[in-house]
This record gives C-alpha cells, sequence and structure tokens, in this order.
C-alpha cells in the first residue's frame, strides 16, 4: 500500500522499562481520528482525513492512490480541486493569437458556463454535470450554432484540464453526451437576378460591394475594409489581405478570417465595376489600429466610404441600406410603421452573395478545392459540407459518359 495511516488520537510512548505501548494523544476524541499520508509522483507529501470507524476507508483509499499510480491515471487531489472557472480563466490567455477570437470566448464561458458550471472542481465533473448544463443552454434559449459554439469551448477547456493532469477524461467524451442540436439548413443561392436588383436598390457608393461579394466571394468585412492597392488589375487578380471588423466595440483592421490570406480571380465585369466606383467615389485615407483597439495605428485607402467620409460601419449599413434594398427587391417585407424595425434577414445578409459565389463556380464546373481557395475556407472538407448539394447532378454526367462509351464502342465494330 502506498503511504501509510496515522490514528491522530493515540500515541506511542516507551515506559523505563525500554517497553512501548499506545496511549491516548492529547487530540483524542477531537477532530478526524485518521489520517493517510503519502508522497505524490512529484515528491510531495499528500493526506486526506477519516473519521474515528473509517480506517477501512482510508486504507481503501490509499490502495486505489496506489492503484492510479501504477496505471498512469493519478490525479494530484489539489489540482482536481481547481474549479472550471479558475483553470478556464488560466487557459484562456493561451488560445490563439488572435485577440479577439479570445474575447467572445471568454464572454461566451463567462455568460453561457460559469454560472451553471463554473464552480465545480474539475476532479468531480461527471458525464451528468455536462448533459444538465446543455439542457439548461437550451432551458435559457441558447440553441442552435451559437449553442454549439459555446459547447465546443467548454469541451476544449476540459480537454486541455486532461492534458495537464486534472482531471483523467473529458466528459465530454462520454456516448451520453451529446452537444447542443443544430438543425441542418441547406444553402438556396439567392438567383442572378435578385443579386442584380438588390444591388440596383442600394445606394450608388455601395453598389460596387455587391460585385465584390457575388463576383469574388469576399465576405461582408473583407468587402468593407478593401483597400485600393488589393486589386491587380492588370494580372486580373484580387488580393484578400485584411478585413474592417469590430474589437471590443471599437473598429480595427485585422487579417481576414482565420489569418488566411488568398488570391482570388478579378473577373473583367467586377473590375469594370470596381474602375468605375474609384472613379465616382476616390479611396480616402482610413487610420484604425491593426488587430486590436490599442494595436498599431495603420493607414489604408478604402475604396468603400461613408457619406460622411469615414468608413463604413456594418451595422449602419445593414440597417440604413442593405435591408431597405432588400426590401425593394421584395426579398423581405416592409415595416408597416416608421418605428416597427425590418424583419430578420440572417440568410439574406451580405453573405448571401458569396452563396451565389460559390453556386455559380460549382454549377460551371469549378472544382471544391479551388472554390474553397477562393472563398478562404479553411480546408475543402468544410466548402464540400456547405456547398456539396449544389454541384452539377453527377447521374448525368454518368448517363452521358456511359451512352458515349457505347456509342464508341459499337462504332468501332
Amino acid at each position: 500500500m502506498a503511504g501509510h495511516i496515522q490514528d491522530r488520537w493515540y500515541k506511542t510512548e516507551t515506559d523505563a522499562n525500554g517497553k512501548e505501548r499506545r496511549v491516548k494523544s492529547d487530540r483524542y476524541g477531537k477532530g478526524k481520528r485518521y489520517r493517510a499520508r503519502y508522497i505524490g509522483p512529484d515528491g510531495t507529501e499528500q493526506n486526506q482525513s477519516f473519521p474515528d470507524g473509517q480506517k477501512r476507508k482510508a486504507e481503501k483509499w490509499l490502495s486505489k492512490i496506489e492503484t492510479d499510480m501504477d496505471s498512469g491515471q493519478y490525479i494530484d487531489p489539489r489540482r482536481a480541486r481547481t474549479t472550471f472557472r479558475q483553470y478556464a480563466e488560466k487557459w484562456l490567455p493561451t488560445q490563439g493569437a488572435d485577440p479577439n477570437t479570445q474575447a467572445s470566448m471568454e464572454s461566451q464561458l463567462r455568460l453561457h458556463a460559469f454560472p451553471y458550471i463554473g464552480t465545480r472542481p474539475l476532479g468531480s465533473f461527471q458525464p451528468e454535470h455536462v448533459r444538465e448544463w446543455v439542457a439548461d443552454l437550451a432551458g435559457n434559449g441558447v440553441r442552435g450554432p451559437y449553442a454549439r459554439t459555446i459547447y465546443s469551448n467548454v469541451r476544449s477547456v476540459l480537454s486541455a484540464a486532461v492534458d495537464d493532469g486534472y482531471l483523467n477524461r473529458n466528459p465530454c467524451a462520454a456516448r451520453t453526451v451529446k452537444p447542443p442540436a443544430v438543425d441542418p439548413k441547406r444553402v438556396v443561392p439567392w438567383a442572378a437576378e435578385r443579386v442584380f436588383a438588390v444591388q440596383d436598390a442600394l445606394p450608388e457608393r455601395y453598389r460596387a460591394m455587391v460585385d465584390l461579394g457575388a463576383g469574388c466571394g469576399l465576405r461582408q468585412g473583407e468587402i468593407l475594409g478593401v483597400p485600393e492597392d488589393a486589386f491587380d488589375f492588370e494580372n486580373e487578380v484580387l488580393h484578400v489581405v485584411q478585413q474592417l471588423k469590430i474589437s471590443r466595440s471599437k473598429p480595427v483592421f485585422a487579417p481576414p478570417k482565420g489569418g488566411k490570406l488568398r488570391d482570388t480571380p478579378l473577373p473583367g465585369p467586377v473590375a469594370d465595376a470596381v474602375r468605375a466606383h474609384i472613379k465616382r467615389f476616390p479611396p480616402v485615407e482610413i487610420t484604425l489600429p491593426w488587430k486590436t483597439a490599442d494595436g498599431d495605428k495603420v493607414t489604408k485607402r478604402l475604396i468603400f466610404i461613408a457619406p460622411r467620409g469615414n468608413h463604413v460601419w456594418r451595422t449602419s449599413l445593414n440597417d440604413e441600406a442593405w435591408k431597405p434594398a432588400l426590401v425593394a427587391a421584395g426579398v423581405i417585407p416592409q415595416p408597416k410603421t416608421k418605428e416597427e424595425r425590418y424583419a430578420a434577414a440572417r440568410e439574406h445578409g451580405m453573405h448571401a452573395l458569396r452563396h451565389f459565389y460559390a453556386s455559380a463556380l460549382l454549377d460551371g464546373g469549378e472544382n471544391i478545392k479551388a472554390v474553397s481557395e477562393y472563398l478562404g475556407h479553411s480546408d475543402p472538407g468544410l466548402t464540400l459540407r456547405v456547398y456539396a448539394h449544389l454541384m452539377p447532378n453527377s447521374q448525368e454526367r454518368t448517363r452521358k459518359a456511359i451512352a458515349s462509351a457505347y456509342d464508341r464502342g459499337r462504332n468501332s465494330g
């Protein structure tokens, strides 16, 4: 057995004849009687106390410690007592170089995880605790992709805690634990007629945004932050190297999503539209911090500028230009009163232009790897999961290929 058990109610004394005898100690009848002690793998002494009548339990506890050490499953009790919140707050600063992503993760954990599982010691986590927390999320109206993202962050914290020796296994890995459900929704791309109808309804200074979304696949932040020098008209290439985004309520320039810089083909009609836009609305130098609100200042000549000469705020663009254009194109209904807000139209945001771009490329026979590269996706698998249903029907191609082979075979005879 690892370690030993001390009986704190008795001590051993040697009498005048040199004989040892057990006598009551000063602690007799006070506090817990037995203290189980052992030396941990790091060389420090660990102990746990047990009340009178539980010596057998103390022995079993030490026996389990020995078994865990032999099997490599030993967890330092001090680490096991660390709460989820204590560990998560230490783990967060180590997550990636993007402070905006880090701030988002911190906010999600603070709002939706810490109030429920923040005080639970890591060593006490069981699958039932995660199942109950996921049910609480749904009960509080936190569902869909947002809930799945929060769950993913919690799972990542617990995985790191396993790696660092705070608990033996991640309870999220249990078969009975299911992540928040996400209803599968197939992308339904806009028809070209809708793209141009929305474009025509936009203020003139914003119309070329549609060309960059539908014709080059840019995200909204990449469109708002596209600088003049990103366009290589001679080689018909658009360099996607930055976006305009919000960091802790402040506008900043930052790399594209995931830090993935890319070059995308610049089609002739898009190039013509951009040239005309630049001639009509000359680019303006805008100075903003890089990546974070306290980052180094950088200056870019942006091609999209708000009427008062500043950069374009996403919320203002959506409320004052994009949604009115959706109304004019018949995509969403007109509010009944001036006080009524526009209808929610998440699936008809500027991201719909990227869906149109992807569908047009796939319909034209472009391969999924190239589409993924032009969209700036992390890997072609992601692109395939989102857009596979838009790829041309393989059954018709198969029928034509076999029919052609049969014709060649018969004609050669």
